[in-house]
């Protein structure tokens, strides 16, 4: 009886043996991975920031202006200016006979907040 005992206690020890052996091994590929994957964030971001350095230099101001300049024949590009915008009722817009007339509903700005007493 004692060598069934002594046999199933080291059959148990060569089981569990053999599992933390495997954990072991699946623990290792997975730190392998994780290392792997930490080196290609550090490529990623130091890439992204290379593009980020380009994407600055590309848009600078007087590089920009200088491209509307050679393609204004193409673009007919202008500056940006206040005196550029109006009032919308300064804006003729061309009737359609065959579209319905529109009329504006009134808006009131005097909107009192209702109270729950």
């Amino acid at each position: 009886m004692r060598s069934l005992i002594y046999t199933l206690t080291f059959a148990c020890l060569v089981g569990l043996a053999f599992w933390a052996y495997q954990e072991n091994i699946k623990t290792k590929n997975v730190i392998a991975k994780t290392e792997q994957l930490q080196k290609d964030i550090g490529i990623a971001r130091a890439r992204l920031s290379i593009l980020n350095a380009e994407w600055a230099y590309l848009n600078r101001p007087e590089r920009l202006a200088e491209l509307v300049d050679l393609n204004f024949d193409q673009l007919q590009l202008v500056p940006l200016r206040a005196s550029n915008f109006s009032e919308i009722r300064n804006i003729n817009f061309l009737h359609d006979p065959d579209l319905p007339e529109i009329v504006p509903l009134p808006i009131s700005l005097n909107v009192k907040a209702s109270s729950n007493d």
